[in-house]
């Protein structure tokens, strides 16, 4: 018999094996290998890579790390809507840094893009944040559906069963979320159509 706080462990895993912040990697790895810019030499990828994972993932999980351990707040602490502004702002910074880096060397446009993408999604989580507790976890799986709707718009290619596959990830990460009480329901619903929206806009209009 599966129990309690083997199911609740199961859901701290889900959530921390899909952070809102893989969207821009993810893309990046799915660009890398799919489309034409799969021809650019290994090093220059893995040094893109490097870069992005630098600013997007790892600076902003260090830095709310530590400001949430000065703030003496444990996880379930710091996920109450109140306290979640000052690591929203933490992670646009990251982000707005990494797409400058990003311009001013020039990369192609679908690189940058998938950063913009994850800014936006975070921008917009932020602001709904002020009044209602969205869920940044399924922002993100949303926003690589986005991502992947919007890249098959472009480069022709039918992603039906990437979708399917995002789709399934979505659902266990938002009912992880829902079991750990983090969220509601509409909440992490809401956070994945926010996501997959902002990221579609971002990529096929930004």
């Amino acid at each position: 018999m599966i129990r309690e706080k083997d199911i609740i462990l199961a859901a701290r895993i889900m959530s921390m094996l899909f952070t809102p912040f893989y969207l821009p990697i993810i893309g990046l790895i799915a660009l890398f290998s799919f489309s034409y810019l799969s021809i650019f030499p290994w090093v220059y990828k893995l040094q893109v890579l490097l870069m992005v994972y630098l600013f997007t993932i790892l600076m902003p999980t260090v830095m709310i790390h530590f400001y949430r351990h000065y703030q003496g707040w444990n996880l379930i602490e710091s996920g109450h809507r109140e306290r979640r502004m000052v690591p929203y702002i933490i992670s646009i910074l990251c982000y707005f840094t990494c797409i400058y880096l990003m311009e001013r060397l020039h990369m192609p446009h679908f690189m940058g893009a998938i950063v913009v993408a994850g800014l936006l999604v975070q921008i917009v989580c932020a602001l709904i944040n002020v009044w209602w507790k969205i869920s940044t976890h399924t922002a993100g799986i949303g926003g690589m559906a986005g991502a992947l709707f919007a890249f098959s718009e472009y480069l022709g290619f039918n992603p039906v069963w990437w979708l399917c596959l995002i789709f399934i990830i979505g659902g266990m990460v938002g009912t992880s979320r829902m079991i750990l009480r983090q969220h509601s329901l509409g909440q992490v619903v809401g956070g994945f159509w926010i996501g997959f929206l902002c990221a579609a806009i971002a990529i096929l209009f930004l």
